[in-house]
């Protein structure tokens, strides 16, 4: 049973696997190796670590497409090893929540295998299953149709993701019972909550109608035909009550496609479905329509006004999740800072914009660091599926390959995958082998190892932000307001609770921001700095990506 909501205190760091640490030398991440880190995690202050993917798996997706949900992918270690990850996370005082993959299985996983080996198998209604007629036009979202003929059978089975990724058919009480006993074995096991991946995908539109087609991309309609689907509220509820309400747990859904009135909803505790879940609004604003790749220049107004209406739209019923990276998104002090002359002060100025606000904050792996988006010139250095199926598909739209490249420079899912890096000798620290995607060249001057020894790092920086949280009420209770809304440089906002008032003002620019509103002006003359990435400046001034928060 849930005894308190611990994690809105709390402070989440997202582990990817598979380029975290490796022990082994082969070129892999493992289980040992994050236990072999848990020590550098523990001096930033977090308190919950979101492991990806660690079950077993073809790799077609980067674990994301699960063989057994319980067993390990053999190259990160086994269950004994697993035990004893758990357990030296909690002989820190630190949770663990898992990944939880219900939306689509691998296909090589025995649900399917079984579903795929006659029409008429018990497990056949486990997947979703149509003859050619029936299909329709919906896209993958890795590129290309979304119905995959099976040759065994002669039908086509759902795939929103990868062909070797069939979406599961949650209509079936069955498939949903096993899912839900699956869940027990890990919570039984005494991990921390899961976080839920594309989990407002899990209900469709069984009537599999059409939709438009926009720019050429085959999406169908996922507002009204896969995302947040018809029975995905009452799945949900039943998941909780089967499961979820038994345990003291956190739960956190990746939810493309939900508004803020959906996660009212999704958030709300009355109705015992998820905690928090994890929008993706904020992370569209620098595309230009709704497809990923067609890039255009960050608008600061936009992001304020989505961010602030996400803030109030949660404010009074439900909670937020705070990020900027995860391992599907760009390195953020590349994308909305400065990674060149300014990466360091812009990581910290984005640092203190994202973890003042009201909401759980999330830490990627590297963030902590400053680490960047990578240029790799050869495409055969990249792995990412979706990015290698969007260059094919691009290709034949007759999208020239320098183009493409400046997509993926820039959005890319690779950026955010490539090695942790531990310090400057050869592969960063990561492996003594070849490491499986090949290491962010900047690891020389950007590494753990230096910024431990720099007393001004980003390092330090951000656990100087997590001992504020657990300090100061106001930064995870108080109020929200958007300060500013119009300002095209600077981020500004405040928290209140209790009579007590914080300001957090952050210059997006690499130009010199005067302050010139007189609320503002009278707060700063009367407030303490809290916190700040630049000493001994013009009060009245916020230097190229200048932040500061000021307590009133």
């Amino acid at each position: 049973m849930k005894t308190s909501d611990w994690w809105k205190q709390s402070v989440v760091y997202q582990i990817y696997p598979k380029s975290f640490n490796d022990s082994n030398g082969d070129g892999i991440g493992d289980i040992q190796g994050i236990i072999e880190k848990l020590d550098y995690l523990k001096k930033l202050g977090i308190d919950v670590i979101w492991l990806s993917p660690i079950y077993d798996s073809p790799q077609d997706d980067n674990g994301y497409d699960i063989r057994d949900y319980r067993k390990i992918f053999t190259q990160y270690g086994d269950m004994e090893s697993f035990d004893r990850l758990l357990q030296e996370v909690h002989a820190r005082n630190m949770k663990l929540v898992m990944d939880l993959v219900v939306n689509h299985t691998s296909d090589e996983h025995e649900w399917f295998e079984a579903s795929r080996s006659s029409r008429d198998n018990p497990y056949r209604d486990y997947y979703f299953w149509r003859d050619e007629e029936n299909t329709n036009n919906w896209g993958s979202i890795f590129g290309g149709p979304a119905w995959q003929l099976d040759e065994q059978t002669g039908e086509y089975y759902l795939h929103l993701f990868s062909k070797k990724q069939p979406d599961l058919n949650w209509e079936n009480a069955s498939l949903r019972q096993d899912v839900y006993d699956m869940m027990t074995f890990w919570l039984d096991k005494g991990i921390d909550g899961f976080r839920m991946d594309v989990i407002n995908f899990i209900s469709k539109n069984t009537d599999f109608p059409d939709g438009p087609v926009k720019n050429g991309d085959l999406y169908g309609d996922p507002e009204n035909n896969f995302c947040n689907g018809p029975r995905v509220h009452e799945f949900l509820r039943e998941m909780n009550r089967e499961v979820l309400g038994k345990y003291d747990i956190m739960t956190v859904g990746e939810m493309p496609g939900a508004s803020i009135e959906d996660a009212q909803i999704y958030t709300d505790p009355g109705n015992r479905e998820v905690d928090m879940i994890f929008t993706f609004e904020h992370m569209n604003l620098d595309s230009d329509g709704e497809n990923k790749w067609d890039l255009k220049t960050l608008y600061l107004p936009d992001l304020k006004k989505n961010m602030a209406a996400w803030q109030n739209g949660l404010q009074e019923t439900g909670w937020n999740s705070l990020y900027w990276n995860n391992h599907d998104q760009p390195r953020i002090v590349s994308r909305f800072g400065n990674d060149g002359a300014y990466r360091v002060r812009s990581a910290k100025m984005l640092a203190t914009c994202l973890h003042m606000m009201k909401g759980t904050p999330y830490i990627y792996q590297g963030e902590e660091i400053g680490m960047t988006n990578v240029h790799f010139n050869d495409l055969a250095d990249y792995q990412d599926i979706e990015t290698l199926n969007m260059y094919r598909d691009r290709i034949e739209q007759g999208f020239s390959h320098d183009a493409i490249m400046k997509s993926i420079y820039t959005k890319g899912r690779d950026n955010a995958r490539t090695p942790f890096q531990w310090d400057s000798s050869e592969n960063a620290g990561f492996t003594t082998g070849t490491p499986w995607l090949k290491v962010n060249p900047r690891y020389v001057e950007i590494n753990s190892e230096a910024a431990l020894q720099d007393d001004d790092s980003i390092f330090y920086y951000y656990q100087t932000l997590i001992r504020l949280r657990k300090e100061i009420p106001a930064i995870v209770y108080g109020s929200f307001k958007l300060l500013l809304p119009k300002h095209e440089a600077i981020f500004s906002y405040e928290r209140q609770l209790d009579g007590e008032k914080l300001v957090t003002i952050c210059n997006f620019s690499a130009e010199a921001q005067r302050i010139e509103d007189e609320q503002l002006l009278t707060d700063i003359a009367r407030g303490q700095v809290l916190i700040t990435n630049l000493e001994d400046t013009d009060s009245n001034v916020l230097e190229a990506y200048q932040a500061i928060v000021y307590k009133i």
